[in-house]
């Protein structure tokens, strides 16, 4: 992690905690803070690597963090040199930069060898946000996304702390450059004013952290704005330390006590937890116990232990590890074909993270320096910094721009429709045959990326409450058709709009992530799906206004086996409310689903063995088949025989990449649904 290194910030000057060794003002290093850091990395990879859940060492991290950097900048301003801002920044670039730009150009060489080309647009938009800082917001908006929940984790996903933290580093001294100015017009101190500052940013961001938390957990993890406390709450500490006097007996008591909470944090918080909240005061909570125990002398104390001399030395290589140990486990994940370590894989993985930090430490870092000390000025630093992240930045930009070639050449090769037929081949079993050579389109490098980007406008999004549409065609339409559901409904969309395009109809989009058509409250996550309840509302008034010839919506739900695919509760009200408003449905039996992801299989295989039997996600026989209590205005339609000729599902039909994910159409595929959409829709209404 980038919490600052002790010794390069004056961590412990003015900082001691009376009463013990440390209360000297000489004292300018806390060996057992090293030791903590050492600790909090390790807790972050075991529980990464052989238990896959929290530890609280971020949280260590980012308290440290508030800590380490609060207390330097106020004992600058208190000495009268103010904020150094372009001094504090470059030397933060020099330090930070060049670990990350190494650990980011291994990514990207592992990304090449070993990851599908379907993920390798998502690595690189993931390459600038940790590059520049930017990653946990790039994740909030990918985790309030339910149609981006089906995609791998990233292996620079952990830059996520990082992306806060240089945040905190771009804010903090303007922060406290301001309560400084302040506390010199109203005649405060200057640690008067920055406590008070600091306070409030607590307050506030605690307080805003118990709301999201609760209300968006998804979002609430990544936010900026619900882990700021942390850092704040380190800053307070490092403010008041000085002011805290403890018997050694306590702190003793308070070393252990800190440090056994912090190492069984991740081992008894349950996972129903949601972080950050009111729960990462535990990890925090320990690490402040830590830092008031300070170094007591005692032979039986905690820090003996975190004072111990190979720890402390650990504790020097705390961020190039933490940058490390992500990458190498998801990289082995992904070559040994696992979905978590065994015993003995997870120490190949920790002793490949060690090794690693280790030639980044000695090697990059320590290079770095060398560079920086042979011309030592801000711009060198600054240059320093930049020698190592901009080629990796450039590499990424232009692997991006080859990336948008092969696109570019797959569309010049779309304009001829015969090169991909899609879903009309399933039509006539002799075009299967004539197919003609070319690569699969969309590309997997970014069918999902552009396939959502067409339905972006027209489908709300899990957090929206109120009604996202498109309109298609004109007002007076002979026939008006709303596409109303969930994500399984949108994905119909460009086949629908073909379909009513040629005919001169009008399509009107209603559909909202997880948020089916139905009369039943909807849950998700364990809880009322309050968004979604709120919306329905608006939708309901939307079609009572619309009064639409047709709704067009699923009539079962699959699901990956050994489930079984169902028709939802409320499925048979709504229909009977849409009876009541003189409005037929047109009820399409759900996708069948893949048991693999689609672009990832295709980007690995091409097209060969990508197919999974119907079975897998659809019942034998429909569920709506001899469905009792189905309204009059109810019109069916099964697809199932053409999308899955023979009981076959293949994630390419027609030279054209159908699915992807492992269940929602690509924007190319359902456009060329069209061919089978029309007739269907006709025959079920009679029009």
């Amino acid at each position: 992690m980038s919490a600052p290194s002790v010794s390069a910030v004056g961590a412990s000057r003015g900082t001691p905690v009376p009463g013990s060794a440390l209360s000297t003002a000489k004292r300018e290093y806390r060996p057992e803070i090293e030791g903590l850091r050492a600790v909090a990395v390790s807790l972050v990879a075991i529980y990464h690597i052989w238990f896959g859940t929290v530890s609280g060492g971020v949280d260590v991290f980012l308290l440290l963090t508030g800590f380490l950097i609060t207390g330097s900048l106020v004992r600058a301003m208190e000495r009268g040199k103010g904020v150094a801002f372009r001094a504090f920044w470059v030397r933060l670039v020099k330090r930070l930069f060049p670990a990350a730009a190494v650990v980011m150009a291994g990514v990207l060489v592992a990304t090449l060898l070993w990851l599908p080309r379907s993920r390798w647009s998502d690595i690189i938009s993931d390459v600038f946000a940790s590059a520049l800082y930017y990653q946990n917001w790039h994740l909030a908006f990918g985790a309030v996304d339910y149609l981006a929940e089906h995609d791998g984790a990233s292996p620079l996903q952990h830059f996520w702390s990082l992306a806060i933290q240089g945040q905190f580093y771009l804010v903090w001294p303007v922060l406290l450059a301001i309560a400084g100015l302040i506390a010199s017009r109203i005649g405060w101190t200057v640690r008067k004013a920055a406590i008070t500052a600091v306070a409030t940013v607590f307050v506030l961001s605690f307080s805003y952290s118990l709301s999201i938390t609760h209300t968006n957990p998804s979002w609430a993890y990544f936010d900026a704005g619900a882990r700021v406390w942390e850092l704040a709450l380190g800053g307070l500490l490092a403010l008041t330390v000085s002011r805290i006097r403890l018997p050694r007996a306590l702190r003793v008591v308070f070393g252990w006590v800190g440090l056994i909470a912090l190492v069984l944090c991740g081992l008894l918080v349950p996972p129903s937890l949601s972080y950050p909240g009111f729960i990462a005061l535990w990890p925090t909570g320990a690490a402040i116990l830590v830092i008031l125990a300070g170094t007591t002398g005692s032979p039986v104390a905690a820090d003996r232990f975190l004072t111990w001399q190979p720890l402390v030395y650990f504790g020097g290589f705390s961020y190039a590890l933490f940058l490390w140990h992500w990458p190498v486990l998801l990289f082995y994940l992904e070559v040994t074909e696992r979905n978590a370590p065994s015993l003995v894989g997870g120490f190949y993985v920790l002793a490949t993270s060690l090794v690693l930090a280790f030639l980044t430490k000695k090697l990059v870092e320590g290079g770095a320096d060398r560079l920086a000390a042979l011309r030592p000025s801000r711009r060198t630093s600054l240059a320093v910094g930049a020698l190592f992240l901009v080629p990796v930045l450039i590499a990424a930009g232009a692997w991006e721009m080859r990336i948008q070639h092969d696109r570019e050449v797959r569309e010049a090769l779309a304009s001829d429709p015969g090169n991909y037929p899609g879903a009309r081949v399933l039509m006539d079993d002799g075009s299967a045959v004539r197919l003609p050579e070319v690569p699969v389109s969309p590309d997997p490098a970014d069918a999902r990326a552009l396939s959502l980007q067409r339905i972006y406008e027209c489908h709300a999004g899990i957090q929206e409450t109120e009604t996202v549409s498109c309109d298609f065609g004109p007002e007076d339409a002979e026939r008006t058709i709303a596409l109303v559901g969930s994500s399984h409904a949108i994905h119909w969309m460009e086949g629908l709009r073909e379909v009513t395009e040629a005919r001169g109809w009008r399509l009107v989009t209603l559909t909202k992530d997880v948020c089916q058509f139905s009369a039943a409250v909807e849950m998700r996550e364990g809880a009322v799906y309050s968004e979604c309840e709120e919306w329905k509302v608006d939708q309901m008034e939307r079609l009572r206004e619309l009064r639409p010839d047709a709704v067009f919506t699923t009539s079962t739900r699959s699901q990956a086996a050994p489930d079984e695919e169902y028709v939802p509760d409320g499925y048979l009200e709504r229909w009977q409310e849409m009876d009541e408003l003189g409005i037929d449905v047109i009820a399409v039996r759900d996708t069948p689903r893949l048991d693999f992801i689609a672009p990832d299989c295709v980007s690995e295989h091409e097209d060969q063995g990508c197919t999974t039997d119907v079975g897998y996600g659809l019942a034998e026989e429909s569920p709506v088949d001899g469905l009792d209590g189905v309204p009059d205005n109810v019109r069916f339609v099964d697809l199932t025989e053409q999308l899955c000729p023979q009981g076959t599902c293949a994630a390419v039909i027609g030279n054209q990449l159908a699915y992807y994910d492992n269940s929602h159409f690509t924007y190319s595929f359902s456009e060329s649904l069209s061919w089978l959409l029309e007739p269907a829709i006709l025959e079920a209404t009679g029009w």
